[in-house]
């Protein structure tokens, strides 16, 4: 049965994002984005050349591939930088569908700024941008970006680059019921059951770099990071057992043979 992701006017059917940052080099980029089943890879614009020709450009190892190219904002700190970056990117290649990330922490969390987040996604969005927007994991700030017009959030599930996993449960689930438009649980996964675990507690994807690209075996990891999101998301759908706090017998207790 088709379980189609839709992000704004793109349909996708793997719900696993992966990003493009520490790898050694584009080739394994390719490898370990082909083996996750991802159709999409993020990519800093700033940071991995896609808009020169000239120059070895990422996008010519996909282009033979059915993966869209998401560019990101990051290094950006302000939403006037990510709007002109954009602005800039869909006029070189022409993608108009985006990771908004604006960093208010450069230091040491890497935080959002979620206020100069939601500046920039209230333009893009009417510049009709298909925005996807990283912030921070707030059920309030989830809310307003999508009545910004963001057509997904992206909550963090731990610092970038942290490998933490899903640090707060509660508040994917109350983001979850809190906006309409797809969550993307994003940032701090460190490993398949991370990933696993975000689409148990109702995300309806996941975002994974480092823990792909830093693996000691990317292609492996990025497998095992697509099979994890598929369990997550088939265990969602199935319906959980409720939690008790004690013991319950799998077997029925009538009718039991008397000695």
């Amino acid at each position: 049965m088709s379980d189609i992701l839709k992000i704004g006017k793109y349909d996708f059917t793997s719900r696993l994002i992966v990003g493009s940052g520490k790898y050694p080099d584009f080739e394994i980029t390719r490898d370990a984005t082909l083996a996750s089943g991802a159709e999409m890879i993020t990519v800093a614009v700033r940071r991995v050349n896609i808009t020169d020709p000239n120059e070895e450009n990422l996008m010519d190892y996909f282009k033979d591939t059915d993966v869209q190219i998401l560019p990101n904002s990051a290094g950006c700190t302000k939403a006037d930088e990510a709007i002109t970056l954009f602005r800039l990117v869909r006029e070189a290649v022409g993608i108009d569908i985006i990771k908004l990330e604006i960093i208010g922490d450069t230091a040491k969390t890497l935080y959002p700024d979620v206020m100069e987040t939601l500046k920039a996604c209230e333009v893009l969005a009417k510049e009709d941008f298909t925005v996807l927007a990283y912030t921070n994991d707030d059920p309030i700030m989830a809310k307003r970006l999508e009545n910004a017009g963001a057509s997904a959030v992206m909550p963090l599930a731990a610092p970038i680059g942290s490998g933490l996993g899903v640090q707060n449960r509660y508040n994917v689930v109350f983001i979850k019921d809190a906006v309409n438009v797809p969550v993307i649980v994003d940032a701090g996964i460190g490993t398949a059951s991370d990933a696993a675990v975000a689409m148990e507690l109702g995300a309806d994807g996941v975002l994974t770099n480092t823990a792909i690209a830093q693996a000691k075996n990317p292609i492996a990891m990025a497998e095992a990071m697509k099979y994890a999101v598929l369990a997550g998301r088939a265990a969602y759908k199935a319906g959980r057992i409720p939690k008790k706090p004690y013991a319950s017998a799998s077997s029925p207790l009538e009718g039991l043979i008397e000695f």
